[in-house]
């Protein structure tokens, strides 16, 4: 095979395993939160992580790996918007640590990122899934945390992991 091939075939192995730490991470390592009867998880941590290793492959890896946690857990309401919602976090951490930035730049870009997701997931359940504007600000300050969770643990494993060297990737 050639080089590029092997390149191609190395992306999405590492991308299958991205996606499925993910969704360990998400489903596997879940606190419970009654007031929403949904959970905060750590999955958002290694999606940060997988955007700054992987890069856009990371997009496609979050999307799949969250949305089968939601599958797996019961929440096939939520598979579709946490497909976008995890996907466009994604996209927006492979944006914020891609360049040349300062790394404390880039973690503000990572919380960004966590913003899209607790708006998303604030805009679905208000106007998609219908559950009024109340409890959908409800679920605002879990996700927060979620969200907050996911920038410590990206913001200490990306300079981390950053120097190791993945063969044949970015």
């Amino acid at each position: 095979m050639s080089d590029r091939r092997n390149n191609k075939v190395l992306v999405l192995a590492m991308g299958g395993m991205l996606a499925a730490l993910i969704f360990v991470a998400t489903y596997f390592f879940q606190i419970p939160i009654s007031i929403t009867q949904g959970y905060i998880h750590l999955g958002d941590g290694f999606i940060l992580l997988g955007a700054a290793l992987l890069g856009w492959p990371a997009v496609a890896a979050a999307a799949v790996g969250s949305m089968l946690a939601d599958l797996m857990a019961g929440y096939t309401l939520y598979c579709l918007p946490t497909f976008l919602i995890k996907g466009a976090v994604a996209a927006v951490a492979v944006w914020a640590t891609h360049g040349s930035k300062p790394y404390w730049l880039t973690v503000v870009l990572l919380a960004v990122a966590e913003l899209v997701m607790v708006g998303g997931y604030f805009l679905v359940e208000w106007l998609i899934l219908g559950y009024g504007l109340p409890a959908a600000a409800g679920a605002i300050a879990p996700n927060l945390v979620q969200g907050l969770s996911g920038v410590i643990i990206g913001g200490v494993l990306i300079p981390l992991m950053r120097r190791v060297k993945l063969p044949g990737i970015g």
